[in-house]
Order: structure tokens, then C-alpha cells, then sequence
């Protein structure tokens, strides 16, 4: 599959992290999220039913990531492609989770993940 559809720079609230603070407050993730799947029947029909619905996928993932409480980034990032690779029109997705401040001195420290459908 050559097509994509990428969602950029979402802003998640949400619980993350290892250190006690980090339990109980909420911070910001920033999502980019690159989908491969097939666009050809939608670009003929024009019509939503034959593509990856972007939004209903976002509100899955804000759901969630907002709801969950993940240690780890990297943890965050597998599950992320979980839900993308659930829609059996994805067949590959790239995941990077951005979690800004959590550094001293870097803007953010950021976790890829490529995963693809196994079958």
C-alpha cells in the first residue's frame, strides 16, 4: 500500500508516566499517527464507508489514552497502533508519542513505533 492518511500534532490530556507526581496529574502527549491503506475505492466512490474515518479514530484514541493511565510512552505508542491496525483497511501505521517537558533542557523526548497487519 502506497496511500496514507496521517493525523498530525493531536494534543492528548493524560495520565503518564513512572514518577509519583506524574500519577496524579495530568499532562499533555502530543500523537502523529501515519495510517498506509488502500484509497483507490474511495477516490472512486466518494464516500466514507470505504475509507479508514478518521474521526470516529480519533475520538477512539482521545478516549483511550484519556482514560488510560500508561507508565510508559512506549507502552502508549504500541497501543495507539493497536487500535489503528483494528481497522482491517490499515496495514501498516507508524505511531510517535511526543511528551513535551519531559526533559529539562529538550522540548519534548518522543517514542516511534512501525507496526504492520501480520497477515
Amino acid at each position: 500500500m502506497r496511500d496514507k492518511v496521517t493525523i498530525r500534532d493531536l494534543k492528548v490530556d493524560c495520565v503518564i508516566g513512572i514518577q509519583p507526581k506524574e500519577r496524579v496529574m495530568r499532562q499533555l502527549v502530543i500523537l502523529n499517527i501515519t495510517m498506509w491503506c488502500d484509497h483507490s475505492k474511495a477516490a472512486r466512490s466518494d464516500d466514507i464507508d470505504d475509507t479508514v474515518d478518521y474521526k470516529i479514530l480519533k475520538d477512539r484514541l482521545v478516549e483511550d489514552i484519556g482514560e488510560t493511565e500508561y507508565f510508559l510512552i512506549e507502552r502508549m505508542a504500541e497501543r495507539i497502533a493497536e487500535i489503528c491496525l483494528a481497522d482491517a483497511r490499515v496495514g501498516r501505521v507508524v505511531v510517535t508519542v511526543d511528551k513535551p517537558g519531559a526533559l529539562t533542557g529538550a522540548r519534548s523526548v518522543a517514542v516511534e513505533v512501525d507496526r504492520q497487519r501480520d497477515d
